[in-house]
């Protein structure tokens, strides 16, 4: 059955919708709101734009997100995940090319959707997933080393990792104790608080206790009201970026991208809340929610919006019950914007690098990352492979690269499978009640081969170099198939090439067992009845041999 294109929201009000699940939905947005605050800002200024258009990200995207996902508790909102891909589109083609990057990933992932590709998403190797996410999170860390150590550069700081570090090395004479002060306070408190007090607001706390800290002592630190001069206090109106044809071609690739990574992060962020509560989500309706999120995001003035692995655990874990705490998250940012927003111009940089910095490392899945590299060398060339790509050339390439050395290594897993033994012949006995059954006999005339597993392009030159060599040795050649499953057209065209020169040879060739599939594989290539017997199994093949032979 394809997946529903109905919203969780409208199922979940089919359902019956009352106070007691609203209370529990309220306190769940209140908890992910308090956590996504602090986060949001982080992430948008990671990404080379003001703190601002994380929140706008976060208020209008993660809105449709649970409006319109087919998740019941997804949150939606910028990711950490983005930073690098924002960063490079926001230095090659400013916000506006941005903005309009985001606005046609939108329209691609609502394609994607209404295309039903949700569900291929499952096929990209986990050895890719792990890779990337640790990738990831090499670069957010990196790209927080400016903001944790106070540090001035001579000029703009380099996009690429190596010259990134290099460009931070040579400004190490500039670090500023108060900004190094200031980031250790917060992880401090963060890490503190997660053993002490593991359901309390830790980064929102460390943030606030570091601003005061910051204020009180008029600590020489860069904060965002001296960097960006504070946020607004609302929304802006609505409004398209820029259109050009010309600047639609040059974002394609980063809209592209956009697309790829934001359906990949929203799955696998849906998928882990599945494993968390139970349900299943729609991965097409899903895709098209994130679609439109990404839309209006770019509307606002947002950035890119992708379902977030750990503010949706973290709505799980406060007792969410329905895409309505997502609804409420973004009302309550919304709110904690219109009031709070004067106090955002006191929190220091270094502060939310501090929280990135735990991000980044709550990211990389180090069991995972060490049980691959353990598990086989094939596992461990791909993991190894995309995490570098990633980390050293770039986000898109890395994944590509992993997906195809993946794909290369299931073909010759799946290829060494499939196996071509000789069977001892059989007879057909009659027994005294009349009945027949088959016995193991010596029949000079009569070879049986028994294929066993996939048998597809990858095997194909395996398998026909086997059957060649046997296929003129009897009068009688049986190929017993009951144990394939599948065949491809590389594969039938094999068995054809083997009939042709057992026809030569006046051999006669008998398939059994073929399954239905294999059997409409093998006649597409004209291995059919006249040229070849089917039977079922290979006893009946056997009773034919044997009544022929009878005077």
């Amino acid at each position: 059955m394809p997946d529903s294109l109905v919203p969780k929201t409208v199922s979940i009000l089919a359902e019956g919708y009352g106070a007691a699940r609203l209370k529990a939905d309220a306190f769940a947005g209140l908890t992910v709101a308090i956590v996504a605050l602090p986060l949001s800002m982080a992430i948008a200024i990671a990404s080379g734009v003001t703190p601002d258009r994380g929140l706008y990200t976060a208020i209008v995207g993660g809105f449709l997100v649970s409006l319109l996902g087919g998740s019941r508790v997804q949150i939606g909102g910028p990711a950490g995940a983005f930073i690098v891909l924002v960063a490079a589109t926001v230095a090659r083609h400013g916000v506006d090319g941005l903005l309009l990057a985001t606005l046609m990933s939108g329209f691609m992932l609502i394609a994607a959707g209404y295309l039903r590709l949700g569900r291929y998403i499952k096929f990209i190797p986990y050895p890719v997933t792990v890779g990337f996410t640790a990738g990831i999170a090499v670069i957010i860390f990196a790209s927080q080393l400016r903001d944790l150590f106070g540090l001035t550069l001579a000029g703009a700081e380099p996009g690429p990792i190596v010259d990134k570090v290099a460009a931070l090395a040579q400004a190490a004479g500039t670090v500023s104790w108060a900004a190094v002060l200031t980031a250790a306070l917060t992880v401090g408190i963060i890490l503190a608080l997660r053993r002490v007090r593991p359901h309390w607001p830790g980064m929102l706390i460390a943030v606030a206790a570091a601003s005061t800290f910051v204020a009180l002592l008029q600590l020489p630190t860069e904060t965002i009201g001296s960097r960006f001069g504070g946020i607004p206090r609302g929304l802006p109106l609505p409004a398209l970026p820029p259109l050009s044809l010309e600047k639609a071609a040059a974002v394609f690739p980063d809209a592209l991208s956009f697309a790829l990574l934001g359906a990949i992060e929203s799955l696998l962020s849906a998928v882990v809340a599945d494993g968390m509560t139970g349900r299943r989500h729609r991965s097409s309706v899903e895709l098209v929610a994130q679609g439109a999120a990404n839309i209006c995001s770019a509307l606002f003035g947002g950035i890119c919006v992708t379902g977030t692995i750990a503010r949706t655990a973290t709505n799980v874990r406060a007792g969410a019950t329905s895409p309505v705490s997502g609804i409420l998250h973004s009302a309550f940012l919304l709110l904690f914007m219109l009031l709070a927003a004067p106090l955002a111009s006191y929190i220091p940089l270094a502060s939310l690098a501090g929280v990135l910095a735990i991000v980044a490392w709550n990211m990389i899945e180090k069991p995972a990352f060490m049980a691959l590299l353990r598990s086989s060398y094939g596992d461990a060339v791909v993991l190894l492979a995309t995490f570098l790509i990633v980390v050293f050339r770039e986000l898109t390439e890395g994944i590509v690269v992993g997906f195809a050395l993946g794909a290369v290594l299931f073909i010759d897993r799946m290829a060494r499978s499939i196996s071509v033994q000789e069977a001892r012949p059989l007879s057909a006995q009659r027994q005294e009640n009349g009945d027949e059954r088959p016995v193991i006999a010596d029949d000079p005339d009569t070879v049986i081969y028994r294929l066993s597993g996939i048998f597809f392009f990858g095997s194909a030159a395996t398998v026909g170099t086997v059957l060649d060599r046997i296929a003129d040795q009897r009068r009688n050649f049986i190929l017993d198939c009951s144990d394939v499953p599948f065949m491809d057209s590389t594969a039938a065209n094999v068995i054809e090439g083997t009939l042709r020169k057992a026809e030569r040879t006046g051999v006669r060739f008998i398939i059994t067992g073929a399954r239905s599939q294999v059997r409409r594989a093998l006649y597409q290539h004209h291995v059919r009845p006249p040229r070849v017997m089917m039977r079922a199994s290979v006893a009946a093949a056997l009773d034919t041999i044997r009544t022929e032979r009878v005077p």
